[in-house]
């Protein structure tokens, strides 16, 4: 995407003038691409439906009708719901749990998933994107709740984005207590279905006692901006096979070894059946805010406080500034704005 100047100076600003709290709108690439703004189940000719039961919860979330769907207690199910088109599945409350299979968004667009707690899913995702189009994954809380007792491959991701996947945003959400957290592009010998697609906006997530993909991406771009990293223990940030990373005003605490890479090193701790001395891959890019231009602009910095982590960046990408308006959350702030606003219960 080309910017003119003075498209790049008002976006400077608007990132600059955001309030310091929270602001719960959407926004990011799921907002601001060629296809249109995410509106889930919302617009002309919507209904509003409540689900109880797992087969309520399975007739609503099908077909294309636009249909706002708010879900009542927890779902144990034995198969994977897929979600369809046009659909908001918004916990009620202090939110609904998911159990036993998580949920997959496959060949649709228009997807709003709002304050689900996904908990244990075994051998599979919490939620996979799949070859899917305008979703925002918001306000949500991800677990398997015993790592690392259960090891790298008993649980899978918890987000997964993949198979060309488009114009997404992850926000708010509440990670921890696991191994594998969220993956863009599941696949190094797919560039030609993922390459130009995989644009993801990761902000205002709470990502606690985890071990790597925080997230890891391949072929695509992501903007990773005011996150909360705490014990994120193996490596956090990983951009890997020609992926591009802009990574702006995170951070980082605790015994987080790794925040940032673009080596293309899959480390052990990520997939060790590759092998006890990890897997290589291309390596990818990876820029840490506005150039010193903008920066002069910016009233809020977008330096990352790393900690005590590492940053191992082999390669600077084209990826050096956001194609929209983003509120970034002063660095002293971050720990206790997303602390209060992450996760469920805050719709």
């Amino acid at each position: 995407m080309k910017l003119s100047i003075l498209s790049l100076f008002t976006f400077a600003l608007a990132a600059s003038a955001a309030p310091a709290g929270c602001d719960f709108e959407l926004e990011g690439f799921a907002k601001d691409n060629p296809l249109g703004p995410t509106t889930g189940g919302a617009g002309k000719g919507s209904k509003t439906v409540t689900v109880t039961t797992v087969p309520e919860f399975l007739a609503a979330i099908n077909g294309t009708t636009p249909t706002i769907i708010k879900v009542k207690g927890t779902f144990n199910f034995t198969a994977r719901p897929r979600i369809g088109s046009n659909k908001s599945v918004i916990g009620s409350g202090k939110g609904a749990w998911i159990t036993g299979a998580g949920l997959t968004i496959v060949n649709a667009t228009n997807v709003i998933v709002q304050n689900l707690g996904i908990r244990g899913i075994k051998d599979n995702d919490g939620i996979t994107i799949q070859n899917s189009t305008r979703v925002w994954i918001d306000h949500n809380e991800f677990t398997s709740g015993n790592f690392p007792a259960s090891g790298p491959d008993e649980y899978d991701g918890q987000v997964d984005i993949i198979r060309g996947s488009d114009w997404v945003t992850v926000s708010w959400n509440y990670f921890h207590d696991h191994w594998k957290s969220s993956l863009i592009g599941n696949n190094p010998t797919f560039r030609a279905i993922d390459f130009g697609h995989l644009h993801v906006t990761y902000h205002h997530n709470h990502w606690k006692n985890e071990g790597t993909r925080g997230p890891a991406g391949r072929f695509g771009h992501q903007h990773i901006y005011s996150n909360l990293y705490e014990d994120f223990l193996y490596q956090a940030i990983h951009s890997r096979s020609d992926n591009q990373v802009l990574v702006e005003g995170n951070v980082f605490t605790g015994k987080t070894r790794e925040a940032l890479s673009t080596y293309g090193l899959v480390i052990p701790e990520d997939s060790p059946n590759t092998g006890p001395a990890g897997d290589y891959e291309l390596d990818g890019f990876a820029n840490l805010g506005a150039s010193k231009f903008f920066q002069a602009m910016l009233t809020t910095n977008p330096e990352n406080d790393f900690g005590k982590a590492g940053v191992n960046i082999t390669q600077v990408g084209n990826f050096t500034r956001a194609p929209y308006r983003f509120q970034l959350t002063p660095l002293k702030q971050v720990a206790k704005v997303v602390k209060s606003g992450a996760g469920l219960g805050q719709l």
